[in-house]
């Protein structure tokens, strides 16, 4: 109640100070509140959309995979307050592989599998979908590596509230009753400095981890610069060889102390990731939010981003979906090779901030993403077809990664020639996809939307919860019917 009391303060002195009259903003319903003030200072970055390629002039797309689901997320915060997500906020990608697909285990010895398939567009009759899928090898909780983690927590002043740190400290406590007697877990924790608030402690020790959780406390300014460091020191003291050694950082992203653009923190973290250790960053919390920092650093720091907007994101992330944690695939690109005789011109949906060179595709030393334990990661291309030749293969997908440990990287190629089907008989993966991608292009505003529409997404993804392990897609229908277009 203080706090909403604070605000409302701000905003009227705001107001004042700008020159408009009060009365006329309060009762036209105009007001400036807390939320939609602060909401205003929050960080993203807007990477446009991918264009068009005529496959007769590229007829190679490289990019790398993105394993985050925050942005998905982060909408799903603005639009249970009945707000529009800005615009620069939304990666289509991260929508789409917010969800887990039905795709088949890996064979052969490899890691990642793939799949693909072809389907009509439902947003533009004349166009079709290219849907490529990879999905991690699900490894039993009796064989999972041990885990060396170090919580790196921002107990600053901008992190005292219920969706901020209360969240992390809920979401932590959780995570603890899912680890093994084996596991470490460290805590570091910074505000105008950083702190070793707990040394590596075996997970055996739940009572002693969860009270020290249980202390935090937010007040002072952010060194997170100097938290990162600090983190990393713990996790190399601590690193188990062959096992998961993982940094998750909590954070709103808002460090004012030290290193503190983004570039200088990417910087940071690409000489950290040579360590062998892992990245998670944790988004919390509305009004200084920094989502281009937060995504950019778990991307360069071989790790992830999620938004935690609710407890129930909090289940998903730490209990059950806890083995993306473990990583399967390093350095993970997508090559694919459109057959010009088949493919006029393609688009891949979403990974604008992932796209990589030709060239880069066959070189190791190129950073690229992560695939946990059991993840599956999926894209999709909207695509011009020629008219029916004798040829069958419409594109050939390259996929090359690292198996943990490794320095040499492995290809996996799969040919992408099955017949195209009506969207309306194609698999169930591919009309979710479709309708979350949908849903991801109206969010955008799309110059690519064509004729997309509440009940367009509504229909394909009411059809297309038959595999739904944990009611996810159910709560996408529920989202999307309480959504005011």
């Amino acid at each position: 109640m203080k706090k909403n009391l604070f605000y409302l303060i701000i905003s009227i002195v705001v107001l004042i100070l700008s020159g408009c009259n009060l009365n006329d903003n309060f009762y036209s319903g105009n007001f400036l509140n807390y939320e939609d003030m602060y909401i205003n200072t929050e960080k993203y970055k807007d990477y446009g959309e991918n264009p068009f390629e005529k496959t007769s002039e590229k007829p190679v797309s490289t990019f790398s995979v993105d394993a985050d689901g925050g942005s998905y997320t982060n909408m799903r915060r603005f639009i249970s307050k009945g707000q529009k997500p800005p615009v620069a906020s939304i990666r289509v990608e991260e929508y789409i592989n917010f969800f887990t697909y039905d795709y088949p285990e890996p064979v052969n010895n490899e890691n990642v599998s793939l799949n693909s398939e072809i389907s009509t567009c439902p947003w533009n009759d004349a166009h079709h979908l290219i849907r490529i899928g990879m999905k991690g090898k699900t490894i039993p909780v009796d064989q999972l590596p041990n885990s060396n983690y170090v919580f790196l927590i921002d107990v600053s002043g901008s992190m005292a509230s219920y969706d901020k740190l209360d969240m992390l400290k809920s979401g932590f406590k959780n995570m603890i009753d899912n680890l093994r007697p084996n596991d470490k877990v460290a805590i570091v924790t910074y505000a105008g400095a950083s702190q070793v608030l707990l040394a590596s402690t075996p997970a055996s020790e739940k009572t002693k981890i969860k009270n020290a959780i249980g202390k935090l406390g937010a007040e002072g300014s952010t060194a997170g610069a100097e938290g990162i460091r600090s983190a990393y020191k713990i996790a190399k003291e601590n690193f188990i060889n062959g096992g998961n050694n993982r940094i998750i950082l909590g954070t709103d992203g808002d460090f004012n102390v030290g290193i503190s653009s983004t570039d200088s923190l990417v910087s940071l973290i690409e000489d950290m990731r040579e360590t062998g250790i892992y990245l998670t960053v944790l988004g919390v919390g509305t009004g200084n939010l920094n989502d281009e920092m937060m995504e950019q650093i778990a991307n360069k720091g071989n790790g992830n981003f999620e938004y935690i907007d609710n407890v129930q994101q909090i289940k998903k992330v730490f209990t059950n979906e806890l083995s993306k944690f473990y990583t399967v695939a390093k350095d993970a690109k997508i090559q694919v090779e459109f057959n010009p005789s088949k493919v006029e011109s393609y688009r891949l949906i979403g990974y604008e901030n992932r796209k990589m060179e030709k060239e880069e595709f066959n070189n190791d030393s190129t950073d690229a993403g992560e695939i946990g334990a059991s993840q599956t990661i999926t894209a999709l291309y909207e695509v011009v077809l020629k008219p029916e030749s004798s040829q069958m293969q419409y594109a050939t997908f390259n996929f090359r990664y690292k198996k943990p440990g490794e320095t040499q990287s492995r290809l996996i190629t799969h040919n992408i020639m099955t017949s195209p089907k009506q969207i309306s008989e194609s698999s169930e993966s591919m009309r979710f996809a479709a309708s979350v991608a949908g849903f991801g292009l109206l969010m955008k505003e799309s110059a690519y939307k064509g004729t997309l529409n509440k009940k367009t997404i509504l229909d394909l993804a009411k059809g297309a919860k038959t595999f739904d392990p944990f009611e996810y897609r159910d709560e996408f229908v529920d989202l999307v019917n309480n959504w005011d277009e």
